[in-house]
């Protein structure tokens, strides 16, 4: 088992591919423009992204699968295999639960000490800005990874012309993970810039597990390849619509229409709208 670990953990740092790493990068900046991180007023957004990479990773490697390795094994001491297969899409809850639910924390770490830095003060809007390069961080850190295990792997146009379309399907799904790697934890600091981090932290790992779980209906025969790479597309784009309309709301709609005004609210608005 450590060694698996182990193993799971240096991949990250192997299979090393150019255009992955070019890839990956592409899609963060992408799907990171519609957030306008301020970047350039807060340095300590790049030293965010770049901890939440490093510690999800971490996190999968040394929590994530022993956890779900003893989920699975106390699973197969109280029920048999054949069990174990014939409920799959119950029994596979809790381990894909554990993904959503450490992964998204990991992730809330960095987000944490920063708004610790802020005196525990932070604009919803930077709150949000500062979840979404968290999880652009390990968005690009995973599909990198991804896209070099695919092209080491002998990935090449000519696999296009053998199989069509789906053999893009390594790329697509990474551009949409991205998409809900930083949507989810945007998601994430902005619930805790408005004093609801544990309750947004919730909401982010289910949206997570149910991303995740279209694994298991992959498994289990219900959902096709292409079925499986469509609500992944599909299920990113919502929240990514969803969060993305947080993070350019007008703050206090309420109060321009009867006159009033808040200028602290306001100017910081102005610093992040």
């Amino acid at each position: 088992m450590s060694e698996e670990i182990l193993s799971f953990f240096l991949s990250f740092f192997q299979n090393f591919s150019l255009v992955g790493f070019g890839l990956a990068i592409a899609f963060g900046a992408v799907w990171l423009a519609g957030y306008w991180p301020p970047f350039h007023r807060n340095p300590w957004l790049w030293v965010v992204l770049v901890a939440s990479a490093l510690l999800t990773l971490v996190a999968i490697a040394f929590i994530q699968i022993p956890l779900q390795y003893l989920v699975g094994n106390t699973l197969s001491r109280f029920f048999s295999q054949q069990t174990l297969v014939d409920w799959m899409l119950l029994a596979g809850i809790p381990g894909i639960a554990l993904s959503g639910l450490v992964q998204e924390a990991a992730k809330m770490v960095p987000m944490m000490v920063f708004w610790g830095r802020q005196g525990r003060i932070l604009d919803p809007k930077l709150g949000l800005c500062l979840g979404a390069a968290a999880g652009a961080g390990f968005g690009i850190f995973e599909a990198n990874w991804a896209h070099g295990l695919t092209l080491t792997a002998g990935w090449n146009w000519q696999t296009v012309s053998d199989y069509g379309l789906i053999a893009l399907a390594p790329f697509w799904e990474r551009l949409f993970a991205v998409a809900f790697h930083i949507s989810a934890s945007a998601l994430v600091g902005y619930g805790l810039a408005k004093g609801w981090g544990w309750q947004f932290y919730l909401i982010a790992s289910l949206f997570h597990g149910i991303l995740n779980y279209v694994t298991i209906l992959l498994q289990s025969g219900m959902m096709s390849l292409i079925e499986v790479e469509i609500f992944i597309a599909v299920w990113s784009v919502v929240i990514t619509i969803g969060v993305l309309w947080l993070r350019w709301e007008r703050i206090h709609p309420a109060a321009e229409s009867t006159g009033e005004s808040n200028t602290a609210e306001d100017s910081k608005t102005s610093a992040f709208s």
